[in-house]
C-alpha cells in the first residue's frame, strides 16, 4: 500500500514498488494458484454430482409414462430446484477460477480484477455445496418419510454441518479480499476539511480588532 506519488519512485536497486511486491510475492503466487486448481477439483467433482443426481431422481422412473414415482410430492420439487441450484453455481465456480488460471494478469490486476473473480468464485462454491447438501436432503426425505418423521429432519440438520464449516473457514478471507478491493482505494484519497480563518482589521484606535 502507497500513496500515489510514490508508484513510480525507485529503491537503490533501482526498483519500484510494483517490481519490489511482485518479486517478493512470488512464492504467495505460486500457492494461491495451487489453492485454485483445489477449488477446481471440488467444483469439478460437485458438477459430475449434480449432473448425475438430476437423471437418478429418488425412486425412480415408472415404467409406464417414464414420470418419477413421487412427481406429486413437493420434496421433490425442492430435489431438482436444489440440485440444479448446485449444477449451475458449481459450472461457474469451476468456469471462474479456470479464467483466472488461463488469463494473464499484469499488476494492476491484483488491487481488483483478481480478488473480485477469486470471491465470486469461492461464494458460488459455497453456494453449491449448500444447494448439494440440501439435494441429499430432500432426496433422503422422499425416501424415508413415511412413518418417522424426525429422521430426515435429523439428517438435513446434519448436513447443514458441512456448509458452515466451510462458511466459517473461508470467512476471514471473504473479508480480508473485500478490503483489498474497497479500502485500498479510499485509504489515500484527499479528505476535506473545513477551515476556520478569522480575518483581522485594524481598528480606529490602531489596536487589533477581530
Amino acid at each position: 500500500m502507497m500513496p500515489p506519488f510514490a508508484r513510480e519512485r525507485k529503491n537503490n536497486d533501482g526498483q519500484t514498488p510494483y517490481e519490489l511486491f511482485s518479486k517478493e510475492n512470488e512464492e504467495q503466487v505460486a500457492k494461491g494458484l495451487k489453492w485454485m486448481k483445489d477449488c477446481m477439483v471440488v467444483a469439478t467433482l460437485i458438477v459430475t454430482v449434480a449432473f448425475a443426481a438430476a437423471f437418478t431422481v429418488p425412486g425412480g422412473y415408472k415404467e409406464e409414462n417414464g414420470l418419477p414415482f413421487f412427481i406429486h410430492q413437493p420434496t421433490l420439487l425442492v430435489f431438482v430446484i436444489a440440485d440444479a441450484i448446485s449444477l449451475f453455481s458449481s459450472s461457474t465456480s469451476l468456469l471462474v477460477f479456470l479464467s483466472v488460471l488461463t488469463t494473464r494478469h499484469d499488476q494492476s490486476d491484483f488491487m481488483y480484477s483478481l480478488p473480485t473473480k477469486l470471491v465470486t468464485g469461492l461464494l458460488t462454491l459455497l453456494i453449491s455445496v449448500a444447494a448439494m447438501m440440501l439435494t441429499f436432503s430432500a432426496s433422503f426425505y422422499v425416501l424415508y418419510h413415511n412413518g418417522q418423521n424426525w429422521v430426515p429432519i435429523l439428517i438435513a440438520a446434519f448436513t447443514a454441518i458441512p456448509v458452515i464449516v466451510f462458511a466459517v473457514l473461508q470467512f476471514p478471507l471473504l473479508v480480508d479480499m473485500f478490503c483489498s478491493m474497497y479500502d485500498s482505494h479510499y485509504l489515500f484519497t484527499p479528505k476535506k476539511r473545513m477551515l476556520y480563518i478569522r480575518e483581522t482589521r485594524l481598528c480606529s484606535n490602531n489596536a487589533r480588532c477581530w
